[in-house]
C-alpha cells in the first residue's frame, strides 16, 4: 500500500479531534489482521494526513503505536510496512482495585471506547515488546531440550532464578541467590504463599499500610489473616504505631508507597528491621513498580537490610503485562522449603516456557532496553496529565508524581471522593477514590493511573473530570524526593 488508503475505507467523518489518533490506530491495527499482508507498505505520514485532513502528528503517533506493538516496522529509506498480523482484541472488564482484581474481573483496554479507564494501574500495554518476545520465544523453542519441556521444579526453572538473582542485585540491590527465589503468579501469588505459611501456625496478625493497596488487604482477608491498619505519613509507615500492635508480619511498599507515593525514610527502615528482630516477625516488601523513576534517583529495595527478615516480591505486571502472571519472591532461607511445598501442592509451579522466554529477555538485554523506553513514554504521559490538571483544576494538589504509573489528586476534607468518582463515571471517566484504600478516615482524593492512556486521551479525561463538578483544593504535602505539583486557584462551582 503506497498510493493512498481508499481500499481501507478510512472515513474520518464525525470523528472528534481528540479521538483521531485512537481511531486511526484502531483501524490500522485491524487492517494488519485483514486487508494488509505482511510486508505491505503504508502511505507516508504526510500523504495520509493530507488525505484524511488530519495533522501529520496524529498519523505519526498512530504509526508509532503500532511500531511499538511490533505490528509495523520502519525501513531505512523504505517507509513503514507491516511486520506482523494483529490478534483480535479481547473485551476485558476494568479492575476493581489498582494492582489487584476481583474474582472474574480483569484489566485492559476500555471495552467501551468512549469510557476512559484511569483505574486499572497497568503499564502502556500497547507498547508490549511483541517482536522481542516472539524472537525470544523462537530462540527458546529452537534449543529447548527434553528437560526444559518436561515438568519444571515447583520453585521455578533454574535458568530464570539464576538470571533474576543477578538482575535484582543490579537493578534493586537485592541480596539473594537462585536457591532462595521462588517463581510465583505475580506479586499476588507471592503474597498468598507467604500468608499461607504464616497461617500454618494459627491465625496470623498482619499489619498493613493505611492507606494501602486495597487488593492486598482483600487477599489477606481471603487467607484468614487478621489485619491491623498502621498509618502512613510523609516518611512512610509509622513504625512507632506498628510497635504498639501485636502483629506477626507487616506488608508494605517502602520504595514507592501505594497510593501516596512517599518513600519510607532511612530511619524508619532501620527501626522497622529492629522491630522485626525483636518480635521475630516477617517484613513483606511489595516492590510493585520499582522500575519507574522520573524526578529522583532510584530508591533501593529494603531487603538488603535484613535478608532473613524480609520477603521481597515483585513481578512483570507493571514492566511488561499482567497477562503474563509471572512474579518472584526472594524469601528468607527458613521459609523457602514451606513456600515451595505449597507451590507444588497448588499447581506444580508456574508454566516453564514463559519462564524460559523471560530468561532470554534478561540475558539478551531486551528487557532492560524495553524498560528504558517505557520510562520515557510513561514520563511523557505523566507530564501531560499534570499539565492538564494544572489547567483544569487550578489550586489543587497533586502528589506521587516522581515515580510509578499513577498519581494522587488530594481533595478538601468536605469532598466525598466516592461521590466524585460516581459523577466522573457519568461523564465517561473511571477514577478510583482514595478512600477505597483507607480503613480509618483520612484525606479524600483520587488515585489516577495514567500509563495506559495516550496524552490526548488523558487531556480529554481531565476535561471530563472538570465537568463532573467540584474541584480539589490546595492541601497535602509533596512526596519524599520530589515536589508535588502546585496548581493555581479556580472559582468553586
Amino acid at each position: 500500500m503506497t498510493g493512498g488508503s481508499d481500499f481501507l475505507q478510512l472515513d474520518p467523518a464525525g470523528i472528534p479531534r481528540g479521538r483521531r489518533t485512537d481511531w486511526l490506530a484502531d483501524r490500522l491495527r485491524a487492517a494488519t489482521g485483514e486487508a494488509l499482508p505482511v510486508g505491505a507498505r503504508l502511505p507516508a505520514t504526510r500523504e495520509l494526513a493530507a488525505e484524511l485532513g488530519f495533522a501529520r502528528g496524529t498519523v505519526t503517533e498512530a504509526y508509532q503505536r503500532l511500531i511499538e506493538e511490533g505490528l509495523l516496522v520502519t525501513n531505512r529509506g523504505g517507509g513503514t510496512s507491516v511486520a506482523a498480523r494483529s490478534a483480535p482484541a479481547a473485551e476485558i472488564d476494568a479492575t476493581t482495585a489498582a494492582g489487584a482484581t476481583g474474582p472474574g474481573r480483569g484489566t485492559g483496554p476500555d471495552s467501551d471506547p468512549d469510557v476512559i479507564d484511569l483505574i486499572s494501574g497497568v503499564p502502556d500495554l500497547s507498547a508490549f515488546p511483541r517482536t522481542a518476545w516472539l524472537r525470544a520465544e523462537q530462540a527458546v523453542l529452537e534449543r529447548a531440550d527434553s528437560r526444559q519441556l518436561g515438568y519444571a521444579p515447583a520453585q521455578g526453572v533454574p535458568e530464570l532464578r539464576a538470571e533474576l538473582a543477578g538482575w535484582l542485585a543490579r537493578s534493586r540491590g537485592v541480596t539473594t541467590s537462585p536457591d532462595r527465589i521462588v517463581i510465583t503468579g505475580g506479586v499476588t501469588g507471592a503474597l498468598s504463599l507467604l500468608y499461607q505459611v504464616l497461617g500454618s501456625n494459627g491465625g496470623p496478625v498482619v499489619a498493613i499500610e493505611d492507606p494501602g493497596a486495597e487488593g492486598n488487604r482483600r487477599i489477606l482477608q481471603h487467607w484468614g489473616c487478621r489485619t491491623v491498619p498502621v498509618p502512613v505519613d510523609a516518611d512512610g509507615l509509622d513504625v512507632e504505631a506498628l510497635e504498639r500492635t501485636d502483629s506477626d508480619a507487616v506488608v508494605l511498599t517502602p520504595a514507592h508507597h501505594y497510593p501516596t507515593g512517599v518513600v519510607l525514610s532511612a530511619d524508619r527502615r532501620r527501626r522497622l528491621v529492629s522491630w522485626a528482630a525483636d518480635r521475630d516477625a516477617l517484613i513483606i516488601e511489595d516492590d510493585y513498580d520499582a522500575e519507574y523513576r522520573y524526578d529522583r534517583a532510584p530508591v533501593r529495595a529494603m531487603q538488603p537490610l535484613a535478608p532473613e527478615r524480609i520477603g521481597y516480591a515483585s513481578s512483570l505486571s507493571k514492566t511488561l503485562a499482567p497477562a503474563l502472571r509471572l512474579g518472584w519472591l526472594a524469601a528468607p532461607e527458613r521459609l523457602v522449603g514451606p513456600i515451595v511445598e505449597r507451590r507444588w501442592a497448588l499447581d506444580l509451579g508456574a508454566p516453564a516456557l514463559p519462564q524460559l522466554v523471560l530468561t532470554e529477555l534478561l540475558r539478551s538485554g531486551a528487557l532492560a532496553r524495553h524498560l528504558r523506553s517505557m520510562r520515557t513514554r510513561h514520563r511523557g504521559r505523566r507530564d501531560a496529565l499534570v499539565a492538564a490538571l494544572t489547567e483544569r483544576f487550578p489550586g489543587c494538589r497533586v502528589t506521587g508524581i516522581a515515580a510509578g504509573i499513577y498519581l494522587v489528586v488530594l481533595f478538601d476534607d468536605d469532598v466525598d471522593d466516592q461521590e466524585f468518582a460516581r459523577r466522573a463515571a457519568d461523564h465517561g471517566v473511571q477514577v478510583q477514590p482514595l478512600s477505597t484504600h483507607r480503613i480509618r478516615p483520612g484525606r479524600p482524593g483520587l488515585v489516577i493511573s495514567y500509563a495506559n492512556q495516550s496524552p490526548q486521551r488523558l487531556r480529554t479525561a481531565v476535561g471530563r473530570l472538570a465537568a463532573a463538578g467540584r474541584r480539589p483544593t490546595t492541601i497535602g504535602r509533596s512526596d519524599s524526593g520530589s515536589q508535588a505539583a502546585r496548581l493555581p486557584e479556580r472559582r468553586r462551582q
